[in-house]
């Protein structure tokens, strides 16, 4: 089962390159973070004609908005709100696999950016992710199961590790990167002991990037990246972890998103 997870940054603009991603890559499962439209002006049709015949989305005009797109049924499918606000941050799915008897659940999210000021008390944005991700480690905590076959995948908007970052120093005090930040991702970590699918294949003391700012014109030659885009998995899916690709071409794509797509395949 190959896996996708991308920030496209508006799916109707981008919807070309979506599709081109479809043929190039056939993952069975699609998650989208900041698609950017009402869900009855969402671009299924396409979607539908090209496989991805079972849908899941949850969108609001010009801002945020998640989907899953999938080949493959649901069982069940869900729309959280969190901390207040009905923002549509948050989509999961149930899927049947041949391997489990619980339904393997897909937890879409999409964390709040923050702001650019990194204190709660002089900036609302920035409250707002903090309280997202406490109550998100709350929430899988007392919701899902360890034993369960679950993924949590988006655009979570940290990047927790030092090799995560192009510089651990000079973004300490950057939203994305602080203390803070990184600390309540920990504690998301810990609430179903989650295992990192992407540092599963790329050594922590490496670079590892998902996002570069369109701030800089030349991106590739300051790689000054992030990885903001995460894929976790809980323990009885880590020995099914087969692959996993993060396509940094796509942020060459003519009018590309900041985030380029990161795929894992699962072998069951």
């Amino acid at each position: 089962m190959k896996v996708l997870t991308w920030n496209i940054n508006s799916v109707r603009l981008r919807l070309p390159l979506l599709r081109k991603l479809i043929s190039e890559e056939a993952p069975d499962v699609i998650c989208l973070q900041e698609t950017k439209t009402p869900d009855d002006l969402f671009p299924l049709d396409d979607l539908v004609k090209d496989g991805y015949g079972h849908t899941h989305i949850h969108g609001m005009k010009g801002y945020n908005g998640v989907a899953i797109l999938s080949r493959l049924p649901f069982t069940e499918t869900h729309i959280h709100h969190r901390v207040g606000k009905e923002d549509c941050r948050h989509v999961a799915v149930n899927i049947k696999t041949p391997t489990f008897k619980k339904p393997l659940q897909i937890h879409c999210l999409y964390i709040p950016a923050g702001g650019d000021i990194p204190d709660p008390a002089v900036n609302e944005k920035f409250a707002h992710k903090l309280g997202f991700v406490d109550e998100m480690a709350k929430w899988f905590k007392k919701e899902c199961d360890l034993d369960s076959p679950v993924m949590a995948l988006g655009d979570f908007n940290i990047a927790p590790l030092e090799q995560d970052v192009w510089s651990h120093k000079q973004l300490l005090d950057v939203v994305s990167h602080t203390p803070v930040e990184v600390e309540k991702l920990g504690r998301m970590f810990k609430s179903l002991d989650w295992h990192d699918a992407i540092r599963h294949f790329v050594p922590e003391d490496q670079k590892c990037y998902t996002w570069w700012s369109y701030r800089n014109r030349d991106w590739k030659k300051s790689n000054r990246g992030r990885r903001l885009d995460h894929i976790w998995v809980t323990q009885p899916l880590v020995p099914y972890l087969k692959s996993h690709k993060i396509l940094q071409s796509a942020r060459d794509w003519t009018q590309p998103s900041d985030h380029v797509p990161v795929i894992v395949d699962l072998d069951f």
